[in-house]
């Protein structure tokens, strides 16, 4: 069994070819320059380095080793998309065919292509379930009524930045939305919105409305927890069964030492 996996940076990649060798396929890893731990190279049956942009000579390291699916995973720093792209004549027929380049469009209109030569995409969670958010509260500390009530007006505003593909994030504290993730990530989100709160930070992060499973999954790890106490941010919120976790046992140990409430909702309660 042969498994492509098209690389962005993070544990992500690294922990998939792990569990993926184990269950015995061979990996194939088209990897990004700048962006991919040189790790993975270690921990794969073959691997392209490629810079950001390069789709046709991607598809061709895919079919010279006969990879016909394929996962796409790991975080591209998107500030670096702006500036350090080398779009090739295949990724702009893709993008001069879209109304817009949006994350979401783009990224699919991508499978599309791939599927056409053979490559199907697959859920980057497939072979790992376990990682997916279990719903509930999973520190010691749970939100109290105020971050309750912020929570539910975050999630909204979340999914409202969501559907019009802006970002994943929402920061809430004193009645108020204190930041909104664009380019910048996550984690600067947090910080930018650390600078405002006055204490109760509450940060809300979802999938898109039509979030598309293969690729763009939330992502959350040790580094939102301690970000978040940095900036005195008191409450994490994420998606049940639609977020990724990284190193969790890790993660709930840190925010109880912090007094951070983590707890993951399912969206049907939320509505």
């Amino acid at each position: 069994m042969r498994i492509g996996l098209i690389a962005g940076s993070g544990q992500f990649p690294l922990i998939f070819s792990e569990k993926a060798r184990a269950k015995g396929y061979r990996v194939f890893a088209a990897a990004l320059l700048k962006e991919t731990d040189p790790e993975l190279e270690r921990r794969v049956d073959g691997i392209q380095w490629l810079h950001l942009g390069q789709l046709g000579k991607l598809i061709r390291f895919f079919k010279k080793n006969d990879v016909n699916q394929a996962v796409m995973m790991g975080a591209i720093e998107k500030t670096r998309m702006l500036r350090d792209i080398r779009p090739d004549l295949k990724l702009f027929s893709i993008i001069g065919a879209l109304k817009n380049s949006h994350d979401d469009r783009v990224l699919r209109a991508c499978a599309d292509v791939l599927k056409k030569d053979g490559i199907e995409i697959l859920a980057s969670t497939f072979l790992l379930p376990e990682i997916l958010a279990p719903e509930g509260c999973w520190t010691k500390r749970k939100p109290t009524k105020y971050e309750e009530e912020h929570i539910e007006l975050g999630w909204q505003m979340a999914k409202e930045i969501g559907r019009l593909d802006i970002g994943q994030c929402i920061v809430m504290g004193d009645w108020s939305v204190l930041a909104v993730e664009a380019v910048e990530g996550t984690d600067e989100t947090i910080r930018r919105a650390g600078k405002l709160a006055s204490g109760n930070a509450v940060v809300v992060k979802t999938c898109k409305p039509n979030q598309d499973l293969r690729f763009d999954i939330p992502a959350i790890g040790v580094q939102t927890i301690e970000t978040m106490s940095e900036a005195g941010a008191t409450v994490l919120v994420v998606e049940a069964g639609k977020a990724v976790v990284f190193n969790r046992k890790e993660m709930i140990e840190f925010a109880d030492r912090s007094g951070i409430a983590i707890v993951a909702l399912n969206h049907r309660d939320m509505q």
